[in-house]
């Protein structure tokens, strides 16, 4: 039923179903099924720009096999066209190429970010230090008030 519904046949759904007795809301339904169940199905409605990245580098995982011929059959099936398969397997390698860039960009920024924490470190340090230098001065000072004045109160 679904090959009567799918390309290259892309036939009605209310043709296949008077020609076989079902009722049309169950091919429908067999549809949106079978499209949800295996994500490179396109929607005959709907253009490929909306397939999933992870639908279109199946595509290409799957045509990366075939020869010219195969591709053409292959993309007939599936409602496509050879060159948007050729574009997606492009659009893919760029992306690995961009990935191992941003890989060489994350190290890079590490590096400097692990620079800046250590420096942050060292001035907390030394700001800790200062801050129980100057509590400790003003508890002395408050002993020392506190002698000054049962001093005078001798």
């Amino acid at each position: 039923m679904l090959s009567k519904l799918l390309p290259p046949q892309s036939r009605p759904v209310k043709d296949v179903a008077l020609e076989d007795g079902i009722s049309y809301q169950t091919l429908y339904s067999w549809l949106k099924q079978a499209r949800k169940s295996s994500h490179i199905l396109p929607d005959k409605n709907v253009p490929t720009s909306t397939l999933s990245d992870a639908a279109k580098f199946s595509i290409v995982i799957e045509a990366a096999t075939l020869s010219e011929t195969e591709l053409s059959q292959y993309c007939r099936e599936k409602g496509l066209y050879p060159e948007q398969v050729h574009r997606w397997k492009s659009e893919c390698m760029l992306g690995f190429q961009h990935s191992k860039g941003l890989k060489q960009a994350e190290i890079k920024q590490a590096k400097v970010d692990k620079q800046e924490i250590k420096q942050l470190k060292k001035a907390l340090r030394r700001k800790e230090k200062a801050l129980a230098e100057t509590a400790a001065l003003l508890v002395l000072r408050k002993k020392l008030n506190a002698l000054w004045e049962d001093d005078e109160e001798s």
